[in-house]
């Protein structure tokens, strides 16, 4: 079993900005890649970001696209997601992910998730 533990969200005003952390433990691998999904109430969960173990390469949905970058520390077993200029439609429940490869885990196969850490952006 994995764990993941994500923190960082809370309430910020359009344009700001929140870096969000998840630290993963249990029986985890250097191998394994992960990654952000988020869920708005009323909506399905959507990917956001991911990354492959190596960190050399990363996805972002086009919604976030040079606004939010995901990076990852192996040494720490964590992996981050810096939001910037955030919108009122980013505001959602995130939700950190780990999987076998990044594409994968990009295309939402998952095999561990965390608990959520809610953002919300007011306008």
């Amino acid at each position: 079993q994995v764990q993941l533990v994500e923190s960082g969200g809370g309430l910020v005003q359009a344009g700001g900005s929140l870096r969000l952390s998840c630290a993963a433990s249990g029986r985890t691998s250097s191998s394994n890649a992960m990654g952000w999904f988020r869920q708005a109430p009323g909506k399905e969960r959507e990917s956001v970001a991911a990354i492959s173990w190596s960190g050399t390469s990363t996805y972002h949905a086009d919604s976030v696209k040079g606004r939010f970058t995901i990076s990852k520390d192996n040494a720490k077993n964590t992996v981050y997601l810096q939001m910037n200029s955030l919108k009122p439609e980013d505001t959602a429940v995130y939700y950190c992910a780990v999987g076998t490869s990044g594409r994968r885990l990009f295309n939402g196969g998952a095999d561990y998730w965390g608990q959520g850490t809610q953002v919300t952006v007011s306008p």
